[in-house]
């Protein structure tokens, strides 16, 4: 058996899902094919193979359809050299020529299989009237809107002569139209040959040339014409959703300055390596994803996270590619190649998103299989029954026949959900919400509890000092030596105290012959005097705990802290205490879930008595001391009860909650788990951003309803006033293409960012 291979292709002049539609039909029936996934919002084909099928016939079948077309990753370039060189067709001319060489630093192509990323490229282009090639440039330079251009030009000048000679005008306005519908009708051919009869171009043809037959060929130049003028909206629409998301990559400075040696010079930031040093002048944007090794600034984050204000990050903090640098220089280690880069990811990560589809989605699908077959026939019944029953006009009732072939083009039906969900998506990158497809998105909005982990998630994940408490010296002596006994220790505590410290700008003196006491804690001599610092237990046994104290050591023991106790030359001398505190905007972001009326709970391994203190302070149902097991057994009870759960958590030691609820959020847990882990993730770990998510989903289903409402709601009116005579030809197929653009539009609306 041969093992399955993929190919991966950017698809030029896809706007709309019926395209998909024509391009998956035809390449699954083409031998050796396994399965295809096309993507109108990416404008991508990914092609699994088992290798004993010819994909030189495959993509030949795509641009016999009026696609272009261009291979991508690796595996594309290795099949180019394998075959030779292909040929470009140019979309209007027809012209062969040798394919120019390609290469992009990044163009959203992915091998899957071997996460290649050779972005050697080999390019076929065809026409096609839905079509003409990507919308990359002004509307008006691409084949489409040159076509368009061409066909409104004819038909005006077929105006301007049937006025000068209207015995002939039958004829003119034939001739004006085939210059449109020629193309059209050959990709309808090509479509009913690869296994769709029923296109939106055969359908376009019929009508057209029905038009002509009953001695209409004035309303079938327009119609031809207005047919252009919609897909060239669409095909607009479609680009802007396109470069929503792509235009993420433009983030990402071309040059870097790399440091070799002691050197400095300019290289591309495509071909930084993993571990080099670069160095970030104040007002630059960083060329790649790594860590600080000196230097400290405040970073705009703004363009990749959404952060309102710049975020102050020193040695060891990482950093973003496309992020800006405020005001000091920065070296920085690159710690991910361009390829791999936040943004890159994010990008990746939503093209493959909009490749999931929905529910609802896969239902207007498997509707419009039977819809558009539907319409032929009530149209054909339209044209003929009246005249063989009633003894009707025959011209009469074949037009309306063809007015109602126009109107019921599912172009505006099936690309409702397609459109909002793409825009939602792309949306929700730029905000740092990730979902991971729109079956991911279509869900979020229907969760009724949250399940939280407490630790990254809540809380920031690392303890900070939140109390320094005065016994027998001031309360800075205490802080200046339990920094003192802390100095170069990595413990988590211990970077607690010097943090503090640091801000507190107190001075440390210096320690000597210090010792760690297993399980009680350190000990060390500074300005002369044995010091101590360790837990109150540990402390007992040195010194005698007046009550008093040992009750305010309690109280702090029951708000969740950790408390150490400072001996100075064997006299009790203070304590110090220490949480890890919840994150700035936990109990705002849990209020709004519960404004939502959603039920939110914290599953934790922590202690009982800590997390009751944070989940007090929050206002939130605790469930702790739980296993990664129990919580999996947690999340199944809320199912059971009727819940749609959505479990938070940072993608590692919840994995079993995260896979058991119905949608699994990575939160905190660092970009690599946010972008493999979990169904879908907030990039910059803010409680809110949960709410945020749901909220997103909620207004794309609304969006996705009223999409509905128009496409068929526009039908309905014109079908009806079609049939009694009020509307013909012209008003037809602005029923289909007008209602198109609107629900293209309408979902553009998403892109919108608001406020989290």
């Amino acid at each position: 058996m041969n093992a399955t291979t993929q190919a991966r292709y950017k698809v030029g002049g896809m706007d709309c899902a019926s395209c998909a539609t024509k391009i998956d039909t035809a390449v699954r029936r083409m031998p050796g094919v396994e399965d295809v996934s096309v993507s109108v919002a990416s404008g991508t084909m990914t092609v699994q193979h088992d290798g004993s099928g010819d994909l030189v016939a495959i993509e030949k079948k795509v641009v016999g359809l009026g696609y272009s077309l261009r291979a991508l990753g690796q595996k594309a370039g290795e099949d180019a050299r394998r075959r030779g060189t292909l040929p470009v067709i140019s979309p209007l001319e027809g012209e062969i020529s040798k394919p120019h060489d390609h290469h992009h630093a990044h163009d959203g192509g992915h091998d899957h299989a071997h996460h290649d990323h050779d972005h050697s490229t080999t390019e076929i282009e065809g026409l096609h009237g839905h079509d003409h090639g990507p919308m990359d440039g002004p509307w008006w330079k691409s084949a489409k809107g040159r076509l368009t251009i061409l066909v409104g030009f004819a038909l005006t000048v077929a105006y301007g002569i049937g006025h000068l000679m209207p015995a002939y005008d039958t004829y003119i306005f034939t001739a004006a139209m085939l210059v449109g519908l020629v193309p059209i009708a050959r990709r309808a051919v090509m479509a009913a040959f690869a296994g769709t009869p029923f296109s939106i171009e055969m359908l376009m043809t019929i009508a057209a040339v029905g038009a002509v037959v009953i001695d209409a060929s004035e309303e079938a130049a327009a119609v031809v014409f207005l047919f252009l003028i919609g897909e060239l909206l669409e095909g607009v629409a479609a680009g802007k959703a396109r470069q929503s998301i792509r235009s993420l990559t433009a983030l990402v400075p071309k040059n870097a300055l790399l440091e070799e040696n002691g050197q400095t010079r300019e290289v591309p930031a495509e071909g930084l390596a993993v571990g080099t040093i670069i160095l970030v002048r104040p007002g630059d944007r960083i060329s790649a994803d790594g860590v600080i090794v000196a230097g400290e600034s405040a970073i705009d984050e703004a363009p990749v996270t959404g952060e309102s204000t710049p975020v102050s990050k020193g040695v060891d903090a990482l950093v973003f590619a496309g992020t800006i640098n405020g005001d000091a220089a920065l070296r920085v280690r690159v710690t991910a190649a361009a390829e791999d880069n936040t943004i890159a990811r994010v990008v990746r990560l939503v093209e493959e998103a909009q490749e999931s589809k929905a529910p609802t989605e896969r239902f207007i699908d498997r509707f419009s299989r039977y819809y558009t077959p539907g319409v032929v026939a009530v149209a054909a019944l339209v044209a003929i029954l009246p005249p063989l029953v009633a003894g009707a006009s025959w011209n009469e009732w074949i037009y309306k026949g063809l007015a109602i072939l126009l109107i019921g083009c599912p172009c505006a039906l099936v690309i409702s959900t397609p459109a909002a969900i793409a825009a939602s998506l792309s949306s929700g990158a730029r905000r740092g919400l990730l979902m991971k497809g729109g079956a991911v998105l279509e869900t979020l909005g229907k969760i009724t509890a949250v399940a939280l982990d407490k630790t990254g998630t809540l809380t920031a994940g690392k303890p900070q000092v939140t109390d320094v408490v005065a016994f027998g010296r001031n309360a800075e002596d205490v802080l200046r030596f339990c920094a003192a006994l802390e100095t170069g220790s990595s413990h988590p505590l211990a970077v607690a105290i010097l943090a503090k410290a640091a801000d507190d700008e107190v001075e440390i003196p210096a320690a000597t012959d210090a010792r760690a006491l297993g399980g009680k804690g350190v000990t060390a001599v500074v300005e002369g005097q044995e010091v101590f610092l360790g837990s109150p237990r540990a402390a007992a046994e040195r010194v005698s705990l007046p009550m008093a104290h040992s009750r305010r050591i309690t109280g702090l023991n029951d708000e969740g802290k950790t408390v150490s106790v400072l001996i100075v030359g064997g006299v009790l001398a203070g304590a110090i205490a220490m949480r890890d505190e919840p994150r700035p905007d936990a109990k705002a972001g849990l209020k709004a879930l519960t404004d939502a009326g959603i039920k939110t709970v914290m599953l934790t391994g922590d202690n009982a008595r800590t997390a009751t203190a944070i989940g007090k302070d929050l206002g939130i149902e605790v469930r702790a001391e739980l296993m990664p097991e129990d919580k999996s057994r947690i999340v199944g009870e809320l199912k059971r009860q009727g819940f749609v759960v959505g479990k938070v958590g940072d993608g590692i030691n919840d994995a079993p909650a995260l896979a058991a609820a119905d949608v699994g959020i990575a939160i905190g847990g660092g970009t690599d788990v946010a972008l493999e882990t979990a169904d879908a993730a907030a990039l910059h770990a803010r409680v809110g951003d949960i709410a945020a998510m749901i909220e997103l989903s909620k207004r794309t289903m609304r969006n996705i309803y009223q999409n509905i409402s128009i496409a068929l709601g526009l039908k309905a009116v014109f079908l009806v006033t079609t049939i009694i005579g009020v509307t013909g030809l012209w008003p037809a197929i602005l029923a289909d293409t007008g209602a198109t653009v609107l629900v293209t539009i309408n979902a553009l609306r998403l892109l919108r960012v608001r406020a989290a």
